[in-house]
């Protein structure tokens, strides 16, 4: 038995969605795109194991000589940091270790 007005749906894939919102990898607005979505994913990395440190975020400021209000802009996506001060805060700060990955 076949429902009324029944519809055929397609089905868009998570890359699909990206392509159609931010353009074809490659393009300004996708790079620009990848970047905020890099920023904000290690600004929740720093988050989370400041949390699993149980420090606030003035904590970390202090112990690695920023500004609350940076550690603030980093957690939330809204700051470019350099890999040195990306370093700082989960090494020095938050005693973790990093690997780099290139692929």
């Amino acid at each position: 038995m076949k429902a009324k007005n029944q519809k055929s749906k397609t089905i868009t894939t998570f890359d699909e969605h990206l392509d159609n919102r931010y353009g074809q990898v490659g393009t300004a607005k996708r790079t620009d795109f990848e970047i905020k979505a890099k920023a904000f994913a290690i600004g929740e990395v720093i988050k989370e194991e400041r949390r699993l440190a149980s420090m606030t975020q003035e904590q970390l400021a202090e112990k690695t000589g920023t500004k609350k209000s940076f550690i603030s802009r980093i957690e939330n996506g809204h700051s470019d940091i350099q890999l040195s001060t990306l370093y700082k805060l989960l090494e020095y700060g938050l005693g973790r270790k990093i690997t780099l990955t290139i692929m």
